[in-house]
């Protein structure tokens, strides 16, 4: 089938414009309408296989049915058009394979029921979703892996409340990025084997059509494609599918929160880290300055949508009785654009994290930018042993007023400071007041995250 043309095309997931910055060309595949068609005909195909293992067709059927079904031979604009009258797309799918299959074609679609080929496609769509959102993560992980090894001790204004609190290492920063994607991996394979699951039930879910052959030829079916046998009937139990669209939302909201981390840290006034350069990205049509964060905000936009689609995918699962009146439906967008979503956004997340540009001298710049107060903690416990924490706080904040009221640095006003004098030299000041000095642990847990993720990938 074909793309939808400039003129046709109607949102940014089909768009000439945004396809690309909502999507990738490969996820793009999965999802397409011709790649949609094609699992449903892959799941009549080893409906039939399934069937003929289990006595319950002729092999000879089965086998026309696997050689003759032809997505190529299709009317889609009969498909189309008997879609939108039927309100789905099996039993018009089904009349034209009737057809191409002729004597055989009797045997198609035998003892099934809409959804049971719909939810197995999807499942089926599915999984090769996940397959391409685990190879990015690994992707994303190897670029983390190296950035905080690479700045594990590279010193930075670490900020609370958008407020300089205390020093730690640009390495730290992206070890905890690479902490929640080794999370988002392990995730991933532990809900595979609850989402990889057919569906093949009949009617209202009974499998009565088949007799006593219905739950080996649910076992054969899943077989034939792969995925696991369901315990139960799940026509109406959605919470497989609201798992791997809610595990796609985790994974968005993380690359949301690295976007947000790396579009502030852009900002003029910050200028710590640029997304890597390539001319004519992220200009303005007016501002000729301007180096606009592109990546991060594409990532930022995806995060967005696709928690946007958690939500329904969690509302659709309140569904009613055996078969349900409408949430089933929303799954439809829900599913497609939140792997296109993610995919996108982990496209970006590659680009911008592994080509970062992090400008080291700036970072010690806006260190120093507080003249030693983000260490203020750190002068605080070194005076504690002597004076006690609660009369060393006492000390450390007048003196902290006394800088910001009239300038000078930390070290220089602890130095007239007589409390302070008394129990530390100019030389230990000095020392306290250094950030490089309190990095805390720091490294050493950019060393055991980056540990930790090559042990999991290994």
């Amino acid at each position: 089938m074909p793309p939808a043309s400039p003129a046709s095309a109607t949102t940014v997931f089909d768009s000439a414009l945004f396809r690309d910055a909502f999507g990738t060309p490969r996820m793009r595949e999965v999802f397409s309408d011709h790649a949609l068609i094609a699992r449903y005909i892959e799941v009549e195909i080893a409906l039939a296989q399934a069937e003929a293992r289990c006595g319950v067709i002729p092999a000879e059927a089965a086998e026309q049915i696997a050689a003759r079904c032809d997505i190529a031979a299709l009317d889609f604009e009969l498909l189309r058009q008997e879609t939108d009258n039927v309100g789905y797309p099996i039993l018009p799918l089904v009349h034209q394979l009737v057809k191409q299959c002729g004597e055989a074609g009797r045997y198609v679609h035998w003892g099934a029921t809409t959804q049971d080929i719909m939810d197995t496609a999807d499942v089926l769509r599915v999984r090769a979703g996940l397959e391409i959102v685990e190879e990015d993560i690994a992707a994303l992980r190897r670029i983390l892996a190296e950035l905080a090894t690479r700045h594990r001790d590279t010193p930075m204004a670490g900020r609370t409340h958008l407020q300089q609190a205390l020093p730690v290492t640009f390495g730290y920063k992206a070890a905890i990025w690479l902490a929640m994607f080794d999370r988002h991996a392990e995730r991933l394979q532990q809900l595979k084997p609850r989402v990889l699951v057919g569906e093949f039930a009949g009617a209202a879910g009974t499998l009565a059509s088949l007799g006593d052959k219905g739950l080996e030829v649910q076992q054969a079916l899943c077989e034939e494609l792969g995925l696991g046998v369901p315990v139960t009937t799940w026509h109406v139990a959605r919470d497989g599918f609201a798992e791997a669209v809610n595990l796609l939302g985790l994974i968005t909201g993380s690359l949301g929160k690295i976007a947000y981390d790396i579009m502030l840290m852009a900002s003029t006034e910050f200028a710590e880290v640029y997304e890597p350069f390539v001319k004519g990205r992220g200009a303005s049509s007016t501002m000729p300055q301007k180096r606009n964060p592109i990546s991060s905000e594409l990532m930022l936009a995806a995060a967005k949508g696709v928690r946007q689609h958690a939500g329904l995918m969690m509302d659709a699962m309140i569904q009613d009785f055996e078969r349900a009146t409408g949430p089933w439906h929303a799954e439809w967008m829900a599913i497609p654009e939140s792997f296109l979503l993610t995919a996108s956004a982990l496209h970006q997340a590659k680009f911008a994290l592994g080509g970062l540009i992090v400008d080291e001298a700036r970072m010690r710049q806006n260190l120093a930018a507080s003249k030693g107060l983000i260490v203020a903690e750190a002068v605080m416990m070194g005076l504690a042993p002597h004076t006690g924490r609660d009369a060393a706080h006492d000390i450390v904040y007048d003196v902290c007023r006394a800088v910001n009221e009239q300038g000078g640095t930390l070290a220089e006003a602890l130095a007239r400071h007589p409390e302070v004098t008394r129990h530390l030299d100019r030389a230990a000041i000095d020392r306290l007041t250094d950030p490089a000095n309190y990095l805390g642990m720091a490294p050493r847990m950019v060393d055991r995250a980056v540990a930790a993720s090559r042990r999991q990938a290994s």
